[in-house]
């Protein structure tokens, strides 16, 4: 499933530069994920990096989108092509 950034964040930054598929940027209140670039890292890390380095957790699965390893694998190839 991609991730989302919740309420919690405090645009500190720190997720933009983990992602190896740019898919954090800067939304109306908070940085938001672009769930058809997230592959929760699956293709370049065993785990999310956004995830690893905010420091008040807000980098969640997102519920609406539950996706395969397979899926998110094939949507990081097709990214990096």
């Amino acid at each position: 499933m991609a991730l989302m950034i919740n309420d919690d964040c405090t645009n500190c930054d720190a997720c933009v530069e983990s992602c190896p598929n740019e898919a954090i940027s800067e939304g109306d209140t908070t940085y938001v994920i672009d769930p058809a670039k997230c592959t929760e890292c699956v293709g370049a890390e065993d785990e999310p990096q956004c995830a690893l380095v905010c420091p008040v957790d807000a980098c969640v699965p997102d519920p609406n989108r539950r996706e395969s390893k397979d899926v998110l694998q094939a949507r990081y190839e097709k990214l990096h092509a």
